[in-house]
Formats: structure tokens, C-alpha cells, sequence
């Protein structure tokens, strides 16, 4: 039996906790679990909850390193898996698990994810710009792909090793509490600084997140005060993406959003509102992105009960 609803341990560490936009809409005609974004504290303090999420801050002193947190825990019934579709925030998680521990970067495209049977993780969704300091070769080729936790820059071995291993006894325990606590103390212990480039990065994908005046790569440009073509090369060697794709990517996840709810608007209205010249630019990007048409992708809601992801 197969359900659509939340996904697996990839997309715990690639995309639970950023926001509620990221999240999917499953295939038409399957029906879903409540979404776990929208609902995360609900299911987080249920022990009877197939699956929890539980999210939380880091101390002040690391904020400029983790935007936060995440710890996932499912237990479903032999047979069921829950698969679900997810737009990635652009960055990169730190993430340990049963089987693994490592730096995973964003994936460009739609992501389909899995879950099944029983499990926890540990996963550190970092801020844009730490996993360049980290990573053991350029951001571009993180993209889509991953880099072992002792490969890391600044990370040796024996330490890796004695995290994972605390970290999956914390896990074991249920003391998420215990989790932070090692991991704060082994990311501290790495002393690591943002430059310049990395605060401005920063700034950069909140603007690209929040400002809807935003559309095309000129704009975002304008708005920090670089030329194109600096904007294009800061983007490009922090996140290993693309300015045009950092706004295309919040524009779909705005748009999924949208179509996922029970009073969807129009196509052309829609359009207009994320700055498209007409409704059949959006629907081409769209598909492009998603991987199905907006109607399409608006009916799959629709069959899960109408809910916004």
C-alpha cells in the first residue's frame, strides 16, 4: 500500500523545517497523511504520530551557521511507504542517520522521496555559504550529490566518528536535547568564520525568499547593490546555483502553494502575480520545474483533500 504524504530520510535532510512551501502535493489519486509542515508540533509531541518532526534553534552563537535543527522519527506498518515531491531550500544539510553521515547539497530540479519502516535522523540545515567552507570541492559539484562527513574540510576523522556514534546513541535514547548539545560542542570545536561574501549571500537568498517585487536576476542584483554579472559569480561559487534559479525556485514554491490550496486562483491570475508575461510562460516553467502542468499538479491536491502543502 502506498500513501502520499511526508517523505523519507532524504527529505528530512533536504528540505523539512525550511518552509511549508517546499513540500509537494503527492500523485492524483493518492491519499495523504497531514502534512507534516503544516502540522509539525501536532505530530512532533505525539508518541502515536506515524511521523514526527521535531525542529529546533541552535544556540545564538551558531545562528550564523545553522538555520536549524531538524530530527525526524517514523515508524510505519510493514507495507505502507509515503512518498512525496519536495523543492529544496538552496543550501546544504549536515545530516546523520542510521546508515550515514554527511554534507548533502541541494538538488536542482523535483525531488521524489521515500519512507518506509522504522527510523530516526539528525539533520543540520546550514545557512547559504557555510557549506562552501566545508565542502571538499566546489559547491557546483555538491549539487544533486553528497560529501562524507570525515571528507569535510577541517574535519578529521576520529572526530566525525565519535559524532556520529553520539549522535545515534542520543537518537536511540529519544534525547534530542543530547543530539544538540554534541553537536553544537563538535561544530564549535571547527571554528568556523563567515566572510564577507557569505553574510552577503546570505542576504541575497532571503531577498530572492521574501521581496515578491523580485523577478528577474537584474532586480535581486539592484536590491544588493551588485552588478549582474558579481551577483552571478557570488551566487554561483557559494551555492553552486544560479541567481535566475534562486528566484524561480521561490517563485514555483509560491506557486505550488497556491494550487495546493482550496480556494486555488486562475492560471492568468497566478501568472500575473509572480510577475509571468502570461499564463502559458508559467505553465512551461512550471512543468519544467515540477514536472507536471499546474492543472495537473493543482488536481493532485485537490484528491488529498484540497489542504495546502
Amino acid at each position: 500500500m502506498q500513501q502520499g504524504g511526508p517523505t523519507g530520510d532524504d527529505y528530512w535532510r533536504s528540505r523539512a523545517g525550511a518552509a511549508v512551501k517546499g513540500v509537494l502535493a503527492g500523485p492524483a489519486g493518492e491519499p495523504g497523511i497531514a502534512p507534516l509542515a503544516e502540522a509539525a508540533a501536532e505530530q512532533a509531541a505525539s508518541s502515536a504520530a506515524p511521523v514526527r518532526l521535531a525542529r529546533h534553534a541552535v544556540s545564538t552563537d551558531l545562528a550564523p551557521l545553522v538555520r536549524h535543527v531538524w530530527i525526524p522519527r517514523w515508524r510505519l506498518p510493514p507495507g505502507v511507504v509515503i512518498e512525496q515531491g519536495v523543492l529544496e531550500y538552496p543550501s546544504a544539510n549536515l545530516v546523520i542517520d542510521a546508515t550515514s553521515a554527511a554534507l548533502h547539497g541541494p538538488a536542482l530540479g523535483r525531488g521524489f522521496q521515500r519512507l518506509e519502516g522504522e527510523g530516526s535522523a539528525f539533520g543540520a540545515l546550514l545557512q547559504p555559504g557555510v557549506a562552501h567552507g566545508l565542502a571538499p570541492r566546489s559547491m557546483s559539484a555538491l549539487i544533486g550529490s553528497t560529501a562524507p562527513l570525515d571528507e569535510l574540510r577541517g574535519v578529521d576523522a576520529a572526530s566525525a566518528a565519535t559524532l556520529v556514534a553520539d549522535i545515534r546513541s542520543a537518537l536511540s535514547a529519544g534525547d534530542d536535547a543530547g543530539a544538540i548539545e554534541v553537536f553544537e560542542g563538535w561544530l564549535r570545536s571547527l571554528h568556523l568564520t563567515l566572510g564577507a561574501d557569505a553574510e552577503l549571500l546570505r542576504r541575497i537568498v532571503e531577498l530572492a525568499e521574501t521581496d515578491r517585487t523580485i523577478l528577474r536576476a537584474e532586480h535581486l542584483a539592484d536590491a544588493t547593490g551588485l552588478g549582474l554579472r558579481a551577483l552571478q559569480r557570488l551566487v554561483r561559487e557559494q551555492l553552486g546555483l544560479t541567481p535566475k534559479w534562486l528566484i524561480g525556485r521561490y517563485r514555483m514554491q509560491e506557486a505550488a502553494q497556491a494550487l495546493a490550496a482550496p480556494d486555488a486562483p486562475p492560471l492568468a491570475d497566478l501568472a500575473a502575480s509572480l510577475g509571468f508575461a502570461d499564463q502559458a510562460h508559467f505553465s512551461r516553467q512550471f512543468r519544467a520545474v515540477i514536472g507536471e502542468t499546474p492543472r495537473r499538479y493543482a488536481l493532485a491536491a485537490l484528491s488529498q483533500g484540497g489542504r495546502a502543502p
